[in-house]
């Protein structure tokens, strides 16, 4: 079986060590926050890049425990720059703390948005999530890069599981800190209105096209052959993508009945999100035309073959 046809070998041992910076590559350590949790595995990887003057990926959640841990890590050391992936509250409120002690600049793709506008009288289910109040002083388009001394950091805009969600590249070296977008534990959550599939997926075609060594994600341990590993995360979301369309086929109309059989071996607790990653799918499949509903998708939907 290809790389292209094999579903993604996951890697769920890890070893966080909570309040330890551990060199994960030259230059460049990673600091475990103690937020464990069914979404977060292990907790939030925040990641420092460079020797004396640094720059801090992900600061992570309000965690008083993270935080003294980082700064810890970061004794001695100039912070010139605080990069954030995406705008989810394990991964950003702690940079307006790290700013207001080390007085650095703080970089991301933009505010919280989600991916499309809600619908009449929808809500938004991880709304609580989201770390609506984050501002950045550097709003980095994609391919622009930000640098300091011994490191320079470049924007890959990978939205999907947020739509402002960005990977950064470390010059030189073929490093990509791929945050939630590509982990080795598990698949992201693209939970609507936030996240969008066929945004993901584009992302996923766009990773493709580099030539990244290694990814050093939000959460869990490195992803070691990233490009079969992203072929094989791709070729398992068009399985359940496929999975959707066989359970409408067959019968089923609502996402409730469909997430029984698809994530028949999901954690329970996971099987809210595994609708929103449902509704994701129908919403690309609806939009190709392959899928029917009345009005727009939505979680309490019925559907049909289109």
């Amino acid at each position: 079986m290809s790389a292209d046809e094999a579903t993604p070998q996951f890697v769920t041992a890890f070893e966080p060590l909570h309040g330890v910076a551990v060199p994960v590559a030259e230059g460049v350590q990673r600091l475990t926050a103690p937020n464990p949790s069914p979404f977060t595995f292990h907790g939030t990887n925040t990641y420092i890049v460079g020797q004396k003057s640094v720059c801090v990926i992900d600061p992570g959640p309000e965690n008083d425990a993270h935080f003294e841990a980082l700064m810890t890590a970061l004794e001695g050391r100039e912070v010139t720059h605080i990069a954030v992936s995406h705008t989810h509250r394990d991964h950003s409120p702690l940079a307006r703390r790290l700013k207001e002690r080390k007085g650095a600049v703080i970089v991301a793709e933009g505010p919280h948005r989600p991916a499309r506008p809600l619908f009449k009288g929808e809500v938004n289910p991880f709304a609580e999530s989201a770390d609506s109040d984050f501002v950045p002083d550097i709003a980095i388009a994609d391919g622009e890069a930000v640098e300091g001394e011994g490191w320079r950091l470049t924007a890959v805009l990978t939205p999907g599981h947020t739509a402002n969600h960005a990977a950064f590249a470390l010059g030189g070296t073929g490093i990509l800190f791929s945050a939630d977008h590509v982990m080795a534990w598990a698949t992201s959550i693209v939970a609507p209105p936030d996240g969008a599939m066929g945004d993901y997926m584009a992302s996923l075609d766009r990773l493709l096209e580099r030539q990244d060594r290694l990814y050093l994600p939000g959460h869990g341990g490195p992803v070691t052959e990233p490009q079969a590993f992203v072929r094989a995360l791709r070729t398992h979301r068009r399985l359940r993508e496929r999975a959707v369309l066989e359970r409408i086929r067959k019968g089923d109309r609502l996402i409730p009945d469909m997430v029984k059989v698809i994530y028949a071996t999901t954690d329970p607790r996971l099987h809210g999100a595994a609708a929103l990653s449902v509704l994701a799918h129908i919403e690309d499949l609806v939009e190709k035309g392959l899928i029917a509903t009345d009005g727009p998708p939505r979680l309490s939907g019925e559907y049909r073959p289109g």
